[in-house]
């Protein structure tokens, strides 16, 4: 066993990994775009293992500012083809130094993945939360329920509505397990830059002048068919209990259904009780079940 860093030289051979095996895997950040924006370093510290000349675990964790800012790293891929725990540890103990300075790592195992969830426990992972993935066909749209008089949903503008997003965005998520870590104006910006997006799939809903709500819906993939994935979807806490969430949602499948997607998918912490019973209402049907692992450097 020879684990190497991450490096130019490796680079190919590890991204040609990472789109091998990204089904086995949380595939959040191992998307065509984001493997061709991937640059090994600070930001993305990575490990490989090989025998026999040919690289068979990898692990590669993301640092960039967001997660800095939470004071905590994701790891992008965790993998071995062997599924074997001294290959974990090995990659992990090679990654120690670059996560110090951090308070925790987390990793999400899906629950189909039993060795993969026996291996972190091994490490002294423990699940922080549970996740679930959650999908509806767009066949039956049902009405959008009245809003209250001075509302209205307006589609998201660029130069305009970064605030507004990024405003309701961290306030109805600022106790969200996960989620705390506020986004800025300018990963906002990003977002309408990223391959995924759909023209006019960014919405806000207003309160007369006032942003107390929004919703997108973006390009994605799911079984190797198209499929728009719906997130996030917030509303103020102030507002939340008065059909405004299901407005939201509703008016994010009639998007999805006029753009030609047969389908929708979301994700939502299964401790979100009341989020998750509403989409269960609202015709979604549970097809995943993920568990973030978390592990505490301080």
């Amino acid at each position: 066993m020879k684990v190497e860093v991450g490096s130019k030289e490796n680079r190919e051979e590890f991204l040609a990994y990472c789109r091998v095996h990204r089904l086995e895997v949380d595939d959040s950040y191992l998307y065509d775009e984001d493997l061709m924006e991937f640059k090994e370093g600070e930001k993305n510290p990575t490990f490989v293992i090989r025998e026999g000349g040919v690289i068979v675990a990898v692990a590669s964790i993301i640092l960039d500012d967001y997660h800095r800012r939470g004071n905590r790293g994701r790891f992008r891929i965790f993998h071995s083809v062997n599924q074997r725990v001294e290959d974990y540890q090995a990659l992990f103990h090679a990654l120690e130094p670059a996560i110090s300075d951090l308070e925790h790592v987390i990793v999400f195992v899906s629950d189909e993945d039993p060795k993969m969830a026996e291996a972190m426990e091994a490490l002294g992972f423990f699940v922080e939360r549970s996740s679930c993935l959650l999908r509806r066909e767009t066949k039956e749209i049902q009405p959008l329920p009245e809003l209250p008089d001075g509302f209205s949903l307006q589609i998201f503008q660029p130069g305009i509505d970064e605030s507004n997003w990024a405003g309701v965005r961290n306030q109805a998520f600022a106790k969200l397990l996960g989620s705390q870590t506020p986004l800025t104006e300018e990963q906002v910006v990003k977002m309408t830059q990223e391959d995924v997006h759909l023209p006019q799939g960014m919405m806000i809903l207003f309160d007369r002048t006032q942003a107390i709500g929004l919703v997108r819906g973006a390009d994605d993939e799911y079984e190797d068919q198209p499929i728009m994935d719906i997130g996030p979807l917030a509303v103020l806490p102030e507002y939340q209990g008065r059909g405004l969430g299901r407005y939201l949602l509703r008016a994010a499948i009639s998007f999805g259904k006029q753009k030609g997607y047969g389908k929708v998918v979301l994700s939502v912490n299964a401790e979100n009780e009341r989020a998750k019973s509403l989409y269960l209402k609202e015709g979604f049907v549970q097809v995943e079940g993920i568990r973030c692992f978390r592990w505490n450097i301080k």
